[in-house]
Parts: C-alpha cells; sequence; structure tokens
C-alpha cells in the first residue's frame, strides 16, 4: 500500500474562516436553488515534461493548508452533505446498515506475548476497537486499552498497531488522531493496565515497528527524522523503558553505518527471535517488494559494534523474511509467477540458500514460525491456502481449512505448536481457528455473524480481456439471481503494488445483495493474483492493463445479461483510484455511476507529495520520457475531455489523509465538474475527522457507506430513491 505522511486537520487564519463561511452560506443556497457544485478556481500553470507541455490549473490545490483551497474544500463538503442528505432513501438505508454493522464483532492484530493473546476487538454495538487481551487465549477477555478514554474533544484518537513483549508483561502501543498514521507510542503494563512514561513520537503503524528483546525491558523501535516523507529517512532505536527518548542509541540506518549507502525513501526494521543469536535487519526501497537483507549478530548490535554482512539486495528478488533460530526463511518473486521459499543458514551466510518451496500456482504470501515449523500461507487467485514447514527439513504438508476463503490473519507463538488463523469468505463471516496442532477447532473469539447470508453464494468466471489475456472476476449475488440486465451491480477493482483482492466478509454488503444488487470483484493486472508477473503486467509502462482489465469486466458484466450500464457502478479505491478514473474517462457511456475512495488522481505531481519518491517503483517517474508517457496516458486528471457526457461520480477524501492527500481528488473532481456535459452531478465528499480509512470508526464506516450506495441507487433510479441530485 501507498507510504504515508501527515497533513494537519485544522487551519488557521481569520481570512479563511471568513471565506469558509462566506462559500458555505452561499453554497447552502446554492443547493437549495438546486444548483451545480461550487466552481473551483482557474490559475495558469504549465509544466513542460520532455518537451511535453501539461497544463495544471488546480496546482492551488497543493497549498493544502491555504485558505483559498480549505474554504473550497469545505464549501464542496457542505454541498455534498445537502445533497446526499436529500437523498429519499438514505436514511432506511443508513439505519439497516447500522443494524448489519451491528450483527458481527471483529478482531484483528492477533499476537502472543508469553502465554497471553492479544488483539484488537470492534464488538457489536461499539465505535471503536479496544485492546484486549486472554490468558492462555481462551481465559476471559479483558480490556488493556479503549482509545476513547485517551481521547480528547476535536482529537479522536485511534490505536494503530501494537506489539506484546515476549513475555507478554507489557505492549507497545501506536496511538494515532483523527484518521492519521502518525503515531505516538506508549508502553502499557499488561498487569495492571496502566500506561508508562514512555512517550514516543514520529512512529507510523506496522507491525514491524517495535522489536522487543527477550528481557521485556528493552525494544528496537522505527522513528521519523522529523523531515522529509513519513517514512523517509527513517532509523532504529534503541529504547530501554524509563530512559528518555532523546538518549536513545540509533543503531541502525542512514549515518550510522559509513559504509551503509541509503536513499531517503528506504526504511528499515528488525527481525528477531527468541532462540537466535542474530538480528536480521531488512530494508525496503520505498513500496518495493525487493528488498535488501543483512545480518549481525544481537550481542554486536547492542554493543554498538555490528558488522553487517549484506544477505541480499532487491536484484536478489527478496521480498519477505523471518526468522527462526539461526535460520532465516525468504520468499522470493525469482522464478515468478508463483514464488518461492528459501532457508539461509546463518552461520554460514555463503552458502547457497537450500530450496523449501518451489515454485507453484500458488503465491506466496505471508508466514509466521511456531515450535513446529514454519506455517506459511499463499494464494490462489485469491483464494488461501497454509502450509506447515517444518524446520527439521521434512516434507511441508497442506494444512485443511473448513472453507474457501481467505486467512486475514495468521499468529503464532515460538512457544507453542500449531497456528491460529481468521478464516472468512465473501459469503462466510470470520472465524478464528486453531490449526496444526491436532484438529481443526474454532477458538471461540469470534462468534458467528448475525447476518443472514445463507442465500448468497459467490462464483469465479474468466473474462477475455483486450489482448486476449484471462481475468478473474468474482461474483457475489443471491441464489438463483435472474440474468434479466436488471441487476444494480457494484464493480470494484485496485490492481496495484502486487496485492491480491481476497474473500472478505462484510456484514453490511447483505443490504446491497438482499435488494437484488450484484457485487462483482475484477483481479486486474497490477495486483497479485498470480504473483510477481500478475503485478509486473500492470505497473508504470504496463499500467494501462490495469484500466483495460477493469473495462473487460464491466463489459462482461453485461454481454452476460447480468446488468445493464443504467445499473452499473464502478469503485476503487486508494491506488485502485487509477483503476476507476481510468474507466469512467475510458468508457463513460458504460457506468452510471463510479466512486473514486481516496483514489490517486494525479499521478504526474504523485512524485512530488511527501510520499511520493516511496512509491516511484509501483507508479514510476516524470524524470524519464517513456514513464511520463506512461503516467501521463493513465492519470485519471489528464484524461478527463471537456464536452464528455460522464457518469455521476462521488469522490470521497478525508483531510488528514496522508497517503494520498485530499487535493488529489479533489483536482479531479472540480476538473470533472468542468468538464461534464451529462448533467449528472460530480460530489465532493469530505471527512473533516477522517484519513485514508485506518483508524476509522464504525460510524463512519456507516455514513460512508450509507452516502455512497444511495448516490449509486438514485444514479440507477431504483425504487426507493430519487434521480440523482
Amino acid at each position: 500500500m501507498p507510504l504515508l505522511s501527515r497533513s494537519r486537520s485544522t487551519f488557521s487564519g481569520k481570512t479563511a474562516f471568513a471565506a469558509a463561511l462566506t462559500i458555505a452560506f452561499s453554497t447552502h443556497a446554492a443547493a437549495a436553488a438546486g444548483d451545480a457544485a461550487p466552481e473551483a478556481k482557474t490559475v495558469p500553470v504549465i509544466d513542460t515534461y520532455h518537451g511535453v507541455a501539461v497544463a495544471d490549473p488546480y496546482r492551488w490545490m497543493e497549498d493544502k493548508d491555504g485558505a483559498d483551497y480549505r474554504a473550497w474544500l469545505t464549501a464542496q463538503a457542505d454541498f455534498s452533505r445537502y445533497k446526499l442528505d436529500a437523498l429519499p432513501g438514505r436514511a432506511a438505508l443508513a439505519e439497516r446498515l447500522r443494524s448489519l454493522s451491528q450483527a458481527a464483532g471483529n478482531v484483528s492484530g492477533l499476537a502472543w506475548g508469553g502465554q497471553h493473546l492479544f488483539y484488537l476487538a470492534l464488538e457489536p454495538g461499539r465505535n471503536s476497537a479496544r485492546l484486549m487481551v486472554r490468558e492462555g487465549g481462551t481465559g476471559e477477555p479483558r480490556v488493556l486499552l479503549d482509545p476513547d478514554t485517551v481521547s480528547t474533544p476535536g482529537q479522536r484518537q485511534a490505536i494503530g498497531d501494537f506489539t506484546p513483549s515476549r513475555d507478554g508483561r507489557r505492549v507497545a502501543v501506536n496511538l494515532a488522531a483523527g484518521g492519521s498514521e502518525q503515531s505516538v507510542l506508549f508502553v502499557l503494563d499488561v498487569a495492571s493496565g496502566k500506561l508508562l512514561d514512555e512517550r514516543i513520537d514520529r512512529v507510523y503503524g506496522g507491525s514491524w515497528t517495535v522489536s522487543w528483546l527477550e528481557d521485556g525491558e528493552q525494544f528496537f523501535y522505527v522513528r521519523n527524522p522529523g523531515a522529509g516523507g513519513a517514512l523517509e529517512n527513517t532509523r532504529i532505536f534503541l529504547h530501554r523503558l524509563g530512559r528518555p527518548v532523546d538518549q536513545d542509541p540509533v543503531v541502525f540506518g542512514p549515518g550510522v553505518h559509513p559504509d551503509m549507502v541509503f536513499e531517503a525513501p528506504d526504511y528499515s526494521y528488525f527481525l528477531i527471535d527468541p532462540a537466535s543469536r542474530y538480528v536480521v535487519a531488512t530494508t525496503v526501497p520505498g513500496v518495493s517488494s525487493k528488498r535488501h537483507f543483512f545480518v549481525a549478530t544481537l550481542a554486536d548490535v547492542l554493543a554498538d559494534k555490528a558488522r553487517w554482512r549484506r544477505l541480499a539486495s532487491p536484484a536478489d528478488q527478496w521480498f519477505r523474511g523471518y526468522l527462526a533460530g539461526d535460520h532465516l526463511y525468504v520468499m522470493s518473486h525469482e522464478a515468478a509467477p508463483g514464488n518461492k521459499l528459501l532457508k539461509i543458514d546463518l552461520a554460514h551466510p555463503n552458502a547457497a540458500p537450500a530450496l523449501v518451496l518451489p515454485p507453484s500456482a500458488m503465491a506466496l504470501d505471508d508466514a509466521v514460525p511456531a515450535r513446529d515449523g514454519l506455517y506459511v500461507k499463499g494464494t490462489v487467485v485469491g483464494t488461501s491456502r497454509l502450509l506447515q514447514v517444518p524446520f527439521d527439513g521434512g516434507t511441508p504438508q497442506e494444512v485443511a481449512l473448513p472453507l474457501s476463503g481467505s486467512i486475514r490473519e495468521l499468529t503464532a507463538s515460538r512457544a507453542s505448536a500449531g497456528a491460529w488463523v481468521k478464516l472468512e469468505g465473501w459469503a462466510a463471516s470470520s472465524r478464528v481457528l486453531a490449526v496444526g496442532a491436532g484438529p481443526t477447532r474454532d477458538t471461540g473469539l469470534l462468534p458467528p455473524a448475525a447476518a443472514d447470508f445463507s442465500q448468497i453464494e459467490t462464483e469465479m468466471v474468466f473474462v477475455p480481456g483486450a489482448d486476449g489475456v484471462r481475468i478473474p472476476m468474482t461474483l457475489v449475488h443471491r441464489k438463483g439471481l435472474p440474468r434479466d440486465g436488471q441487476r444494480p451491480t457494484i464493480l470494484t477493482a485496485y490492481g496495484a503494488y502486487g496485492l491480491p483482492r481476497e474473500p472478505r466478509f462484510e456484514p453490511m454488503l447483505l443490504a446491497w445483495l438482499e435488494r437484488g444488487g450484484l457485487f462483482a470483484v475484477a483481479h486486474v493486472r497490477g495486483g497479485g493474483e498470480y504473483g510477481a508477473e500478475w503485478h509486473a503486467a500492470g505497473r508504470i509502462l504496463t499500467k494501462s492493463n490495469t484500466i483495460r482489465d477493469l473495462v473487460a469486466c464491466a463489459e462482461a458484466l453485461v454481454r452476460d445479461g447480468h446488468t445493464r450500464p443504467a445499473k452499473l457502478a464502478v469503485h476503487g479505491a486508494s491506488a485502485g483510484g487509477i483503476a476507476v478514473g481510468g474507466a469512467i474517462t475510458e468508457r463513460p457511456d458504460l457506468f452510471a455511476v463510479a466512486h473514486d475512495e481516496v483514489g490517486v488522481s494525479d499521478l504526474l505531481r504523485s512524485e512530488t507529495t511527501s510520499n511520493g519518491q516511496a512509491n516511484v517503483s509501483e507508479f514510476g517517474t516524470v524524470k524519464d520520457r517513456y514513464q511520463f508517457l506512461a503516467m501521463q496516458s493513465v492519470s485519471p486528471l489528464h484524461r478527463v475531455v471537456d464536452g464528455t457526457l460522464y457518469p455521476a461520480v462521488i469522490l470521497t477524501t478525508g483531510i488528514n489523509d496522508a497517503r494520498v492527500p485530499s487535493w488529489q481528488p479533489a483536482k479531479f473532481a472540480a476538473r470533472l465538474q468542468a468538464a461534464t456535459s451529462s448533467g449528472r452531478p460530480v460530489l465532493l465528499r469530505v471527512d473533516m475527522d477522517g484519513g485514508h480509512g485506518a483508524g476509522g470508526t464504525r460510524s463512519q464506516r456507516i455514513a460512508q457507506f450509507a452516502d455512497v450506495w444511495s448516490f449509486f441507487l438514485s444514479a440507477m433510479n431504483e425504487p426507493g430513491f430519487a434521480a440523482a441530485p
């Protein structure tokens, strides 16, 4: 996923405030009169790339804290709110979504510390996830931290990530405000439930942020120096509980070892294991899946005399590593598409790695070490499989799973045999299962959802792409749904970073399906459904395949009688904004409505954002002529043509979005509003207490679903919903 930075959630200045009030007032008046959205001013700006002149009349929006931008954004938010609230079916839909949302709880971040199981729990009736602990994994749950208790007015807090100590006595917790993902790291005493005095800012979420030492008194952590992008020039520090943070020694990263060269987008983290005398450092070049690996002894790192030995560079195509004793297991893209698993003896790092799992149709995805071996997750066209790989070199065994779906969580303890998995399907609610050590059993951590999906089925179909490649597409719908061309349909795609679209249970989806709707997932190129080759076929110079694949899937839905353009919605989020923006500009006649969710919209300027350098390996750079031409051809903003009959479009963003800054969808919204000749609405919905989605509350999700789906159903002229506003 895109890397991140932080933007402020408020803006200051009497001029900005007065301007916002003036425009907001006129916006309400315009809305009441049924007029168009607030017009965005244009300021002539011309960039020349490799002899090609490119106009950017909305460059002024990139001053995200400027008075003009904040006033216009507020006016857009108010206008959209007025229009969405006026939809007659929205209130009833929101109530149904609220009911379904309460039909299932959720757990995430399953992690062992000693005999304790730690996890985040969002129970029915609650708005935010709380940090919980269970002794032995089966004891009574106890609340360790409720983010609502540390929130202050205007500064909502959310738990980003957490890491328990090896013995389970303490847990490091990242707290972030208002949907932002820049966190402050706290340390919690598990026995008392009290926060210790530690406060470490400029820490970003991720399970790699903290690595506890065996004594439970020290940990390594990753921190931003306070300049540049969110994960630029990060370094690894060593903290001892009770020591002032400004006295923490830096142990790895830029400037630490003169003979080691780091680029600005590189970020690093440590792999440690209680049974190992080694530390493995993994350095990630931005969002690339091909990484650097180094090794040193833990004793030398702690004594500040580490001699780091390189194990691999990005050319070796290693992308994930797992330390178990004195051996490192790594997944490699070499011999794609299926990836392979290698084993390295760290005592003899110059020896050739042993091949543990050869390439196959299964794309390796993740793993966890347990006492009895490495549990390896793979996917076959988005469906999960699980293998147990013995440490002693025995034959890997597949672990049978009770349903065909996706492993959304995978955790294990080095002190125990077996693993715990959170397994779910498009129409099967989440279950947390203990597998591998004895018969598979349901742990009871998640009771079955109350929402009734018994009449919902899923199927996989294959669509011929524009170049003849078969594109997988998942269909989710009510059993016996007629192919009468009348089904209100949501088609969604992502297609980036080599991430596959896996089955995911969402109880609120039933509100769409029970009314005869169809939900379709296009597994477009750029994702990871078939491993590294599928990713490479939809990135930088080949990114147009992502758009063409999505269009091909939309055409197939119409051709096969599932729906028709007047009933078809298309959706893409984050990097999926390239797919949805490309689809509606390629074939505006094919869709009734679109949702561009926190979407990447201006590829030519994405490189200037705080996380832009990190994303060059995924999106490309305008500094290269051929990459620039490819980027311009797929950049949604630059594909808009004046006077085109565009579908209705709703764009959503959060003011604190640090991954895709709000000005990206804002520019696209302004351009579409000015260019469309269809008379259909283009709305920019702004969450003033949200970001890219992480840390959002249940009520925020319900509100967005209600807004977007009401907008969809209105644009489709579905019963109970007026024509699009």
